[in-house]
C-alpha cells in the first residue's frame, strides 16, 4: 500500500504539471496572435504619426486631389505633393461593391443549390471545380481582365453609345468579383449544410415547400456563417492589388463612374513603397498612413456586420 500510494501520488503530481505545460502552451499560441496583432497596429500607427506630423490628418482624409510626387529639391515644381485620400477611398468602394454584387449573388445562390438541391455526385464535382477558382493567381485574372473581359466591354460600351475606358472600375470589379466566389460559396455552403437537419423537417411537416424552408429556415439560421463568408470576400476585395493594377489603372481619379479608370489604397501603397525609399519624406509616409486607414476600414465593417448580426439572432431566437 505505501509503495502504491507513493507511486499515485508521484504519477498525479506529473499528471499535473503536464496539464501545467500544455496551459502554458495553449495560453502561448491564444497570446501570439494577440501580440501580433498589437505589434502590427503599433508599427503602422508610429509611422503613420510620423506622417500627419508633416500633412494635417483633415487634408489626408478630406481631400480631393491625390499627387504625391514630391521635388527632389525645393525650387522644382512639385515640391509639395497633394495628399487627399479621398479619391483613392472611392476608388477602392466602388471596385469592392461591384466585385460584391458579382460574387455574393452567384456565391451564395450556388452554395444553397449545392447544399439543397444538388445530388452528392454532382455536389462531389461542382464544389472542387469551383473551389479551383480561388487557387488561380491574381495575375492571371489581370491577364484575363485585360485580353478579354476589357475589350469585350468596350465594344459593347461602343454598340450603345458609351465610351468605356481600356481600364475601368467596372473590369476590375467585375474580374474581382468572379476571384472572390469561391470564397463565399464554400463558406456559404459548409454553413448551410451545418443547418441541423430537424428545422428542414419541422418546417416540411407545418407544410413549407423546399424554397420556403431555405428561404425562411435555414437562411436565417446560417446568417452568422453567410455574414463571415461576405466579409472575408469583403476584407479579400479591399486587399486586392494585382487586378486592379492591370484593370482599374493607377490614375487617382474622383469619379463614381465605373466605366472611368480609378485606383485603390493598396495600389497606392505599393506604388509608393517600391524602389530605394527614405521613410522621412511624406511620399513614403503616406503608404502607412493609408494602410491605418485600411486597417480602420476593415475594422469598422466587421464591428458593423457583428452588430447586424447578434441584432438579427436575438429576432430570430
Amino acid at each position: 500500500m505505501i509503495v502504491a500510494s507513493r507511486n499515485v501520488r508521484s504519477s498525479a503530481s506529473g499528471r499535473r504539471l503536464g496539464e501545467k505545460i500544455i496551459l502554458g502552451a495553449l495560453w502561448l499560441a491564444a497570446a501570439t496572435s494577440i501580440i501580433i496583432t498589437l505589434a502590427i497596429v503599433f508599427s503602422i500607427l508610429l509611422e503613420s504619426l510620423r506622417f500627419f506630423q508633416m500633412v494635417p490628418a483633415f487634408d489626408f482624409l478630406f481631400g480631393l486631389h491625390w499627387s504625391p510626387q514630391m521635388a527632389v529639391r525645393a525650387d522644382q515644381a512639385g515640391s509639395s505633393g497633394a495628399f487627399g485620400a479621398i479619391p483613392l477611398f472611392i476608388g477602392t468602394i466602388l471596385i469592392m461593391l461591384i466585385a460584391m454584387l458579382v460574387a455574393v449573388p452567384v456565391g451564395l445562390l450556388s452554395a444553397i443549390y449545392m447544399a439543397e438541391y444538388a445530388s452528392r455526385n454532382t455536389r462531389n464535382w461542382m464544389k472542387p471545380v469551383l473551389e479551383m477558382l480561388a487557387g488561380v493567381p491574381t495575375v492571371v485574372y489581370g491577364y484575363f481582365a485585360v485580353v478579354l473581359v476589357a475589350p469585350f466591354l468596350r465594344g459593347m460600351g461602343a454598340m450603345v453609345g458609351l465610351d468605356v475606358a481600356s481600364e475601368s472600375a467596372l473590369v476590375a470589379g467585375l474580374v474581382m468579383g468572379i476571384m472572390i466566389i469561391p470564397f463565399v460559396s464554400s463558406l456559404s455552403d459548409d454553413i448551410i449544410t451545418a443547418v441541423p437537419r430537424h428545422l428542414r423537417e419541422a418546417s416540411y411537416a407545418l407544410g413549407s415547400t423546399q424554397s420556403e424552408s431555405i428561404r425562411k429556415v435555414v437562411l436565417p439560421a446560417a446568417l452568422p456563417g453567410i455574414m463571415a463568408a461576405v466579409m472575408l470576400a469583403v476584407s479579400r476585395a479591399i486587399g486586392e492589388t494585382m487586378i486592379v493594377v492591370m484593370a482599374a489603372g493607377m490614375a487617382a481619379n474622383l469619379t463614381l463612374n465605373p466605366l472611368s479608370s480609378v485606383t485603390t489604397v493598396t495600389v497606392q501603397i505599393v506604388a509608393l513603397l517600391v524602389g530605394d525609399q527614405e521613410f522621412d519624406s511624406p511620399k513614403t509616409l503616406a503608404a502607412f498612413a493609408l494602410g491605418l486607414a485600411l486597417f480602420c476600414i476593415t475594422l469598422a465593417l466587421n464591428i458593423a456586420a457583428l452588430i447586424t448580426v447578434k441584432k438579427y439572432r436575438e429576432n430570430y431566437e
